[in-house]
């Protein structure tokens, strides 16, 4: 499949400097033979391989999402995404980059069960008042600690704000098939649900309807979404660098980290891929971070940032390398408006567009922080719509499954986001963890902890 928006592009030539010949072709080999353990799904976590054809088994029959999103759209002035990490993280980073930002039509899309904040939890049921609220709950198990305590006041603020049988009518499951505390509830209280597939873990799910019936509800085309996808999932599969920019990525940054540089920072020009980026950071972390290796992932939004992070970037330490994200585009440009008498010294720019602006502050950024000694990169996308963005996001989960096995690691796996449940399930006396409770305990009072309160 061909199609023009989902041709990305990567200009590299900033990084050639930082890389030698012999070091671009051991990349090249390594991240060849990933392809191949791709492909092949012999490699490490190959049962969670579901996500590498699902944009073309999605597109096959859509009607069920968009069924359900209209009758959210119809019900609802607020829609509230109840889910952490991946199951709400996708949805929300293709919501914020092609919604606008100040839209007043469709519902509102807010979200809860991403953390542990009551304040917060209250001020977003305080801020629907007389609105119509429809909630999505995402949770495979049902039992995740965040979503799981979230839902269970929205639950009862529905049902007390509704009565029992319209909270249900309101209320959108997606979760396990069969088994799972929320697939119980869903199926006693008679709730529309959806299925998180089995072989497509969180950070994956973003074309799973965990994101398209949020998207969907949004008011976003799905199809040309999943249109990206299914054009970059052609493109991924290619075997040449130069017209596979899948492959470039992935080359550019295993060399780069073989090179000693082992933080990317991931610098959008456009404010809203800024959660894009936030979703790009789950999904390398996540995928990369094990066994004591991989690249550890920042983000910045820009220019905003280079009144910040940018000192960093340009006369930190350098251990770190860069990849810019930015949308060729002039849609809706501002042109720079010519003062009688100049007092803000900017008529020299009078008749530019914004975008022509924006352009030359990444030319000038990339330009500054190279003679920084910041090798940098740049993903080039050819606007912002509904399949560049379905492109992109496709573009990244393939690049970090390569990155992933090159390394040597499972990238479908995520075993130290255990490590912090069972110390606070500890420490909250659940049941079963007395003994580590105990333990903790003792170390707290051992080590003088004053987060314990």
């Amino acid at each position: 499949m061909e199609l023009a928006d989902a041709r990305i592009r990567i200009d590299y030539a900033n990084t050639l400097g930082f890389i030698d010949t012999s070091a671009m072709e051991s990349a090249h080999q390594r991240i060849i033979n990933a392809q191949q353990l791709l492909a092949s799904r012999s490699g490490p976590g190959a049962d969670f391989l579901g996500w590498v054809d699902l944009p073309s088994q999605a597109r096959t029959d859509l009607s069920p999402i968009l069924e359900a999103a209209a009758r959210i759209r119809a019900q609802a002035d607020v829609l509230i995404v109840v889910g952490i990490g991946g199951s709400y993280l996708g949805a929300r980073a293709v919501i914020e980059a092609l919604r606008p930002p100040f839209a007043a039509e469709g519902p509102a899309v807010i979200y809860a069960g991403h953390h542990i904040d009551g304040a917060y939890l209250r001020s977003l049921m305080d801020s629907c008042g007389d609105h119509r609220v429809c909630i999505n709950v995402i949770s495979k198990s049902g039992t995740t600690t965040e979503p799981a305590l979230a839902f269970r006041v929205l639950r009862q603020w529905m049902e007390q704000r509704y009565g029992r049988e319209e909270a249900a009518r309101r209320t959108y499951a997606t979760t396990d098939a069969q088994r799972g505390a929320l697939r119980r509830v869903a199926d006693e209280e008679g709730y529309t649900t959806f299925v998180i597939p089995d072989d497509v873990g969180g950070r994956f799910s973003v074309i799973t309807p965990v994101g398209l019936l949020p998207i969907a509800a949004a008011g976003i085309d799905i199809g040309a979404f999943l249109d990206g996808a299914i054009a970059m999932r052609g493109i991924a599969a290619g075997t040449n660098p130069d017209s596979n920019p899948v492959l470039r990525y992935a080359m550019l940054r295993d060399a780069l980290y073989r090179q000693g540089k082992h933080i990317e920072v991931l610098a959008s020009f456009h404010p809203e891929l800024t959660v894009v980026s936030e979703w790009w950071k789950q999904l390398f972390g996540e995928s990369e971070g094990k066994d004591g290796k991989g690249i550890f992932p920042a983000a910045v939004t820009n220019t905003t940032d280079l009144h910040s992070m940018g000192q960093y970037i340009q006369d930190g330490e350098r251990r770190l390398f860069e990849t810019f994200l930015f949308a060729e585009r002039s849609a809706d440009d501002i042109v720079v408006p010519e003062v009688a008498g100049d007092t803000d010294g900017l008529n020299y720019l009078a008749g530019s567009g914004f975008a022509e602006v924006n352009a030359n502050a990444l030319r000038g950024t990339a330009l500054a922080h190279l003679d920084g000694g910041v090798p940098n990169a740049t993903i080039l996308l050819p606007g912002i719509n509904a399949a560049s963005i379905g492109a992109l996001l496709y573009f990244f989960e393939s690049t970090v499954a390569l990155c992933g096995y090159a390394l040597g690691v499972n990238p479908f796996d995520q075993p130290g986001v255990e490590a912090y449940k069972s110390n606070m399930f500890a420490l909250l006396g659940k049941p079963g963890n007395e003994a580590r409770r105990s333990e903790l305990l003792a170390q707290i009072s051992r080590d003088g902890n004053a987060v314990a309160g």
